[in-house]
Parts: C-alpha cells; sequence; structure tokens
C-alpha cells in the first residue's frame, strides 16, 4: 500500500475509531464506579440556570458527592440532599484579593467570620484568590499575600478547614491576575507553610498557562488540594472536541493517592442538554 492509499484508507475509517460524542454515548453510560479512586464535585455557577436544588438532585443521582462554589446562603441546601461543598466560597474576589495589603484587615475580618461556618457544616475548603497584578511585581505579590494568609491559618488548622488559592489564566480568561502559574502558587504555599493552606488547581487554566499537566501534577501534588476541570479550547465539554484527555489526568491524579473532589467546572455548549454534558464528564472522569 502506497501512502496515498493508506491516508485513504485510514480517512475512510476515521468514523470507526473516533470518540464516541455526548449524544452518541447517552444511552450507554453506566453506573458510576462509586467514586472510590476519584471523589467527584460539580461548581454551581456554569448552570446558573438550573434551580440549585435541581442542580443538588441531579448531581446525586449521578454519583457526585458535592456541589461547590457556594455562598453562605446556599450551603444549608447542599445539606439536605446529603451532599458536601467541597469548595466554599471565601472572601476575596478574582480581581481583588490577598496581594493587596490594603484589604487585609478586611479579608482576615471577615475570614474570621467564615472560617468557623464552613467547619460547622463539615466543608473541607474555602477558596480564596491572590487579585489581579495592578504593577505589583510577583515577588510583591507573594509576600503580600503571604503576610496576609498567615494571620487567617492558624484559625484554618484549628478548625481543620483548608484555604485554596486558585490558580487561574491570564492570558484568555482573567487578565493580570497575579496567581496564574503553579511555580508562583507552589512559592506562595511554602511561605504561608501551613497545612492549612494549598492550591485549587485548574486543569483548563493550568493548560492554557503551562501545559505539561501530568507532569506538572506530579511534581507539586503536596501542595495541591483540590482540582478544576475544563476542555481546552472554549472551556466546554471534556468530549473529542478538546485536547486533554482526562482519563490519563484522572488516573495520574488517583495514583498519587488523592483523597480530595475533582470538580467538573467545564461550561455546557449552546444547545445541548446540559445535564447530558455534566454526566458524560463526570463518566469521563470516573476512572
Amino acid at each position: 500500500m502506497n501512502r496515498r492509499a493508506a491516508v485513504t484508507a485510514i480517512t475512510a475509517g476515521a468514523g470507526l475509531i473516533r470518540p464516541l460524542s455526548i449524544t452518541a454515548t447517552a444511552g450507554l453510560l453506566r453506573p458510576l464506579r462509586g467514586g472510590e479512586r476519584i471523589k467527584q464535585s460539580v461548581c454551581r455557577w456554569p448552570y446558573g440556570k438550573v434551580p440549585l436544588e435541581d442542580l443538588c438532585r441531579e448531581a446525586k443521582a449521578m454519583g457526585l458527592r458535592s456541589v461547590e462554589l457556594l455562598s453562605e446562603p446556599d450551603w444549608p441546601v447542599v445539606k439536605r440532599f446529603g451532599l458536601t461543598c467541597a469548595m466554599a466560597n471565601g472572601p476575596t474576589t478574582i480581581p481583588v484579593g490577598w496581594n493587596r495589603p490594603d484589604q487585609h484587615d478586611r479579608l482576615v475580618a471577615e475570614s474570621e467570620r467564615l472560617l468557623p461556618i464552613v467547619a460547622e457544616h463539615g466543608f473541607p475548603n474555602m477558596i480564596v484568590f491572590s487579585g489581579n497584578r495592578g504593577g505589583l511585581s510577583d515577588a510583591e505579590g507573594v509576600e503580600n499575600c503571604a503576610r496576609g494568609l498567615r494571620r487567617v491559618t492558624p484559625l484554618a488548622e484549628r478548625l481543620g478547614v483548608t484555604v485554596c488559592m486558585e490558580l487561574l489564566n491570564s492570558k484568555v480568561d482573567h487578565a493580570d491576575y497575579q496567581c496564574d502559574r503553579t511555580p508562583w502558587g507552589v512559592e506562595l504555599v511554602k511561605r504561608v507553610d501551613s497545612p492549612r493552606f494549598r492550591l485549587l488547581y485548574d486543569i483548563y487554566h493550568m493548560q492554557i498557562m503551562e501545559g505539561d499537566v501530568i507532569r506538572t501534577i506530579r511534581d507539586n501534588f503536596p501542595f495541591i488540594a483540590h482540582f478544576h476541570t475544563g476542555g481546552v479550547p472554549g472551556r466546554h465539554e471534556l468530549d473529542e472536541t478538546q485536547e486533554l484527555y482526562y482519563p490519563a489526568i484522572m488516573d495520574a491524579i488517583a495514583d498519587l493517592g488523592f483523597a480530595g473532589h475533582v470538580a467538573q467546572e467545564f461550561i455546557p455548549s449552546e444547545g445541548r442538554d446540559p445535564m447530558a454534558s455534566l454526566r458524560h464528564g463526570v463518566q469521563v472522569c470516573d476512572v
């Protein structure tokens, strides 16, 4: 067979080996294996049009353990459904965070109010953000964050709640955000020096900024407490349209003995049933 004939044959057979689409797998979804290797959660905001009670009901039926990125008024709702909120909203916003010393007193006071409530609900983590650079050097930003966070981690240690700073991309979604690379986040964890401060490693964001996802996770696993998913490019479904292969990523995380949660944070594509998309993503990550 010459090269042209081989290419023709491969092209003709491509439909036989292409990964099944969400529509094609809709009737083939198996029950979860119980989450014995990967405990899954779902972030609330991509499903904002779905009432929270309905999202909790669907998540429970899919075998998820958590609905997350919820604020205080919503925390009792997930408890009613026998779920947790694996990542509770904290005192910061993405653009205004711990890298601003003039915000520290306010952020400390709100953290001291929220952390006992998070602990009372039995939730494991509270999210925080670095804030945008706004002209700060990375050296100034990491020192400012460390100084502020060291004021709240003693309380987090006593309560058993882990404060997690999220790694976000500053290239596509969050221009000027400071905690946008794993080495910067790892340096911050080292400076805070508390077992109750770790990173939220967002796979979507770090694929955009760094790539080399599996190696980065393995090399920095002690500094990570939580993961988020999302298809690249576009932050949509974990299907054949995106460049990451999530089963291999989940296997790598599970093989490291990860005991926390992996949360689905992709945005369902327009025109698709969002719950079908979520079920598909959950199945993809159930390794």
